[in-house]
């Protein structure tokens, strides 16, 4: 399944942080880095990942690498979690569709 790999990657706490930090748009792998508890080798490292898993793409900006989510990757992991949701609203559906009954089970 597509979405296997990308859940997999995003079960590391610290590559979680790394998305999270781009979701206001592109950075360059030093802005990711500041102020995580690991090297900026590291944080290349869980990028690669990320890219790998289909999460995110980079593209060169002078002599810097900027990354950034990819939404069709992210559009991925939107769908598998919006079965869970649409699953959930018809359930919802259906018990306000049921017809009410008092507390002794007896139909109003």
């Amino acid at each position: 399944m597509k979405y296997d790999k990308a859940l997999n990657c995003l079960g590391d706490p610290t590559r979680r942080k790394i998305f999270e930090r781009l979701r206001s748009g592109p950075l360059p792998v030093g802005a990711i880095a500041r102020g995580l508890p690991i090297s900026r080798p590291a944080v290349s490292q869980h990028l690669a990942r990320l890219k790998e898993a289909g999460l995110v793409h980079d593209k060169p900006l002078g002599t810097q690498r900027v990354y950034y989510i990819d939404p069709h990757g992210l559009g991925l992991l939107r769908a598998w979690v919006d079965q869970f949701w649409d699953h959930a609203l018809a359930s919802f559906h259906h018990e306000v569709e049921r017809p009410a009954f008092t507390a002794k089970g007896q139909k109003p």
